[in-house]
């Protein structure tokens, strides 16, 4: 590695390179969110003094212990409410008007960090510049607090109006990287996959990105959640000693608080930062809108009731799980979906079953907003991945993510989860971030050498991604697709 540098409208900056790209890490979008910055919209960053030294990575924001099924590997960084910062992947040298790739990570809103996922072989194989942002998580980025004061309008959406301000940032400042502000693709997985769909619905996010790509992501809670129960039940206090309280509260305590809450964290439309669905924001944009890439793997599931068995529910409790994962499938008539699993799952072992309904919520969301943005004439596409494995959970959640970054030829395993180093994944691997790429840089994922793959339009084609990728038409059926709030007669009635 050695030392590379960019004179920036910012300033100079100092960061690495390697193999071909240059690497600028821990560069600050915005302002601390500490002390009176908790839980406030995120502020713009102060302009550094002399040469900024981005050759380490920058904070990782504050989360509670992963479960032991989601650790791969440790992630530089330590943890501090001071955690607003991105990372930038350039190729190296002199060179312009590049697409970028704005990744936004998973982790349920309450895990994660950019540190995790390492933009190196994408930006280089690929000619793009790639971007990976931390944003606020759990307690931090999604507690809605705004009966305590007109301040904290919009606390339950803290984490995504971050990344609003960092896709500001990328428009303001990313052609310093070799970048093509104009040509934005949004990028991620899981909770970044919901908040790839949701930045369709923030108005504030309008122009900042221009395509997107959904990995496994959900469609966001319709309604505000109160958020001040749990801090009122913690402090005992109520207005403005309640408020001084959570404001003085360390971090650690706060983390109590939220392992009290449990679950994910839950962005939702709330009239002021989200202020529709992003099925009703894609097709309100019209073919002006972004296009968007969505679908989910084979085997959805596997790792989420993995976790559970560890955690030790039972069937039970899984089957009193079943309305809220109908709400989530079928928002708007969740009783359409319960009555499907029970009588077409209703032989099917209640642990499988709920790996089913996992793979549902995904794919329902997949479906229902590729099919909005057809609708509209903007375009959208569907995808299943199913690239062989033998790994026990099968094409787990997350399994897509080190195809996205190509990092089969090191050790460099990206994301949360990895499949077997071979010959055949590396080579899927180029043609799955070529697809993901030729998208980001025209708005169609088809283009010379690759497989054809038809938008999601009346015959919902589906492109099957695994050694031998091809496209499937339908293989939801009109059963599955009416249970997820679907037209049985076409995907496009919305």
């Amino acid at each position: 590695m050695k030392s590379a540098r960019r004179q920036t409208r910012l300033g100079m900056v100092r960061g690495i390179e390697r193999e071909g790209v240059e690497r600028y890490l821990g560069l600050p979008y915005a302002a601390p969110p500490i002390g009176h910055l908790r839980w406030r919209e995120p502020q713009p960053a102060e302009p550094w003094r002399g040469t900024f030294d981005a050759s380490q990575f920058p904070n990782r924001c504050l989360q509670v212990s992963a479960p032991d099924v989601l650790h791969d590997r440790a992630t530089p960084g330590e943890m501090s409410e001071d955690c607003l910062y991105l990372n930038i992947y350039t190729p190296a040298g002199e060179g312009a008007g590049r697409p970028v790739m704005f990744w936004i990570h998973g982790g349920a809103f309450i895990l994660g960090s950019a540190n995790s996922y390492d933009g190196t072989m994408l930006a280089r194989d690929h000619d793009v510049v790639v971007v990976a942002l931390n944003y606020r998580l759990g307690i931090f980025g999604f507690q809605n607090i705004a009966g305590l004061a007109e301040v904290y309008q919009g606390s339950g959406n803290r984490g995504l109006q971050d990344q609003v301000a960092a896709l500001r940032w990328v428009h303001d400042n990313i052609a310093d990287y070799g970048g093509d502000t104009n040509n934005v693709t949004i990028f991620g997985e899981s909770a970044g996959g919901t908040s790839v769909l949701t930045m369709h619905a923030i108005p504030s996010a309008r122009g900042l990105f221009h395509r997107s790509i959904c990995f496994s992501g959900t469609d966001v809670n319709v309604g505000p959640i109160d958020g001040i129960a749990p801090l009122h039940e913690h402090f005992e206090l109520e207005g403005d000693d309640l408020l001084a309280a959570a404001l003085a509260a360390s971090p650690n305590e706060l983390l109590e608080i939220q392992q009290k809450i449990g679950g994910p964290a839950s962005p939702q439309v709330d009239g002021v930062v989200v202020t529709e669905t992003a099925t009703q924001a894609l097709l309100a944009c019209g073919a002006v809108g972004p296009p968007l890439i969505a679908g989910c793997n084979k085997d959805e599931g596997t790792m989420f009731s993995s976790y559970n068995e560890e955690a030790g529910i039972d069937a039970a409790m899984v089957e009193s799980m079943l309305p809220m994962f109908s709400a989530w499938v079928n928002a708007d008539h969740p009783a359409d979906y319960e009555t499907w699993v029970k009588t077409a799952l209703s032989d099917v072992a209640v642990g499988k079953q709920m790996e089913r309904w996992w793979y549902d919520v995904f794919r329902a969301a997949a479906l229902r907003n590729a099919a909005a943005a057809h609708r509209a004439g903007a375009g959208g596409w569907v995808f299943n991945f199913n690239v062989p494995t033998d790994d026990p959970l099968g094409v787990a959640h997350g399994s897509e993510i080190v195809f996205t970054f190509n990092t089969f030829a090191d050790d460099r395993a990206t994301g949360l989860f990895t499949h077997d180093k071979s010959v055949t994944n590396e080579e899927l691997a180029r043609l799955w971030s070529s697809m993901m790429v030729q998208f980001a840089r025209t708005g169609n994922p088809n283009g010379p050498d690759l497989p054809e793959w038809p938008q999601y339009s009346d015959d919902a084609a589906c492109l099957i991604f695994d050694d031998a990728p091809h496209v499937v038409h339908d293989p939801d059926g009109a059963e599955v697709r009416a249970a997820y709030g679907m037209s049985s007669e076409t995907p496009l009635s919305i």
